[in-house]
């Protein structure tokens, strides 16, 4: 029979660490500059008839209503302490608020292409000096916001706003190429098919935001367990993986349980096996892990023990 005694955590280590709350700023500040940026493009796009500065303004709205969203997740979680009702707070908001905002991404560009087409159908004349002198605002705009977020290692919701601010500046590059081919050569059809690679652009940040927060929603594992059973089996003490799973509660939490039987003929010698599973648990990335030792009978060993999380 196997005894079960589970360590105690500190509750100091339950609390939101300083990067958290640092992503949560930098998430608020892009969400604003963001609408700033879309006001100035719309109404740039409605003043002086270019579909393409359109197609980036919608663009950069999605986006804003994305990080507006994901800095809500981002401050929820990292406030509601959750209890023993839930264990690992809200922090399941991240990955939800990413997939919406994946999803919100497709109809605009079902807009932006039908718009395009439209155009090619019926081109309308456009102002070049003075859209190319806010489409280079709005580039400016997404420079610095992509300089805002990058640097440490990016939450889930990071990583879906850097790819949407990556669209965003390629959105508006292809609007001043367009403009320019407007004005130099005189082809009204640029400004559509600017806004078409504009659409492709979205999609593609789309179906990132999508596949990773779809992983972490249906709990694939985010490492190989064939390839961590390996691993672990190889570590001294540790005779035999009976069962392993990964998964993720957010793009920074990972979670791992694990069955072993071991080598150990002490108590001592079991604990040490132990911690070098943890170890090597922790170096894959996994941040809180159950492991639990089988096949022992005797009543003084302590099998069970959890690694400290933080989250």
């Amino acid at each position: 029979m196997t005894l079960y005694e589970h360590t105690q955590e500190d509750p100091a280590e339950h609390e939101p660490p300083s990067e958290t709350g640092g992503s949560t700023r930098r998430l608020a500040l892009v969400a604003v500059v963001n609408f700033l940026g879309f006001v100035v493009e719309l109404a740039g796009g409605l003043l002086f008839g270019s579909v393409a500065l359109i197609s980036d303004a919608l663009h950069m709205l999605f986006d804003m209503l994305a990080y507006a969203m994901a800095f809500g997740a981002s401050y929820t979680a990292e406030r509601f302490e959750g209890g023993e009702s839930w264990p690992y707070g809200l922090h399941r908001l991240e990955p939800v608020a990413a997939f919406l905002n994946g999803v919100l991404l497709l109809p605009m560009v079902g807009y932006i292409l039908w718009e395009s087409y439209q155009r090619f159908l019926d081109p309308v004349a456009i102002d070049p000096v003075l859209t190319l002198i806010i489409a280079t605002g709005g580039l400016l705009v997404n420079v610095g916001s992509v300089y805002v977020l990058q640097g440490d290692e990016m939450s889930l919701n990071e990583r879906g706003a850097f790819y949407h601010l990556l669209g965003d500046a390629g959105g508006s590059v292809a609007v001043i190429v367009s403009t320019a081919a407007v004005a130099i050569f005189d082809l009204p059809i640029a400004d559509p098919v600017a806004a078409v690679l504009i659409g492709l652009l979205v999609l593609a940040s789309a179906g990132n935001v999508l596949r990773e927060s779809t992983s972490i929603l249906l709990e694939r594992s985010p490492v190989s367990s064939g390839e961590l059973r390996e691993e672990l089996t190889a570590l001294d003490g540790v005779d035999q993986i009976e069962d392993l799973h990964v998964w993720q509660i957010c793009s920074q939490l990972t979670v791992a349980t694990v069955r072993l039987t071991d080598t150990a003929a002490t108590l001592e010698e079991q604990r040490a096996t132990r911690s070098r599973v943890h170890d090597h648990l922790t170096d894959r990335g996994i941040d809180h892990a159950t492991v639990e030792l089988v096949g022992h009978t005797d009543t003084e060993t302590d099998s069970v023990g959890t690694t400290n999380h933080s989250h």
